[in-house]
């Protein structure tokens, strides 16, 4: 088990810093590419646009994956309620209920 972890670990972290890179550099690119020339606004760093992404994540995506799936869930007796309203709404049927041709 501790061999695993020899390897596993510095895999992991190798892994976490790419995807971090990666972001950045992904965030500066879009940023450079469209905002300056939009609105005037100056050129970033990659620095900056790791900032930016770490800030963005902070701000609206919670810390951890604990934030992510929590939102989305929902009771069935919920989901049912929303279909129910949606169909009220827009006046269709769930599929299986409407007739075919026969």
């Amino acid at each position: 088990m501790r061999r695993k972890w020899i390897f596993l670990a510095p895999a992991a972290l190798l892994g976490i810093v790419a995807l971090a890179a990666l972001g950045g550099e992904a965030v500066k690119l879009l940023w450079n590419g469209i905002l300056p020339a939009l609105f005037g606004w100056p050129a970033l760093t990659f620095w900056q646009a790791l900032g930016l992404l770490v800030l963005c994540r902070l701000l609206f995506g919670g810390i951890g994956p604990h934030c992510a799936g929590r939102r989305w869930r929902m009771k069935e007796e919920d989901r049912e309620l929303l279909r129910q309203r949606l169909r009220e709404r827009w006046g269709a049927a769930h599929p299986s209920a409407t007739p075919g041709p026969q």
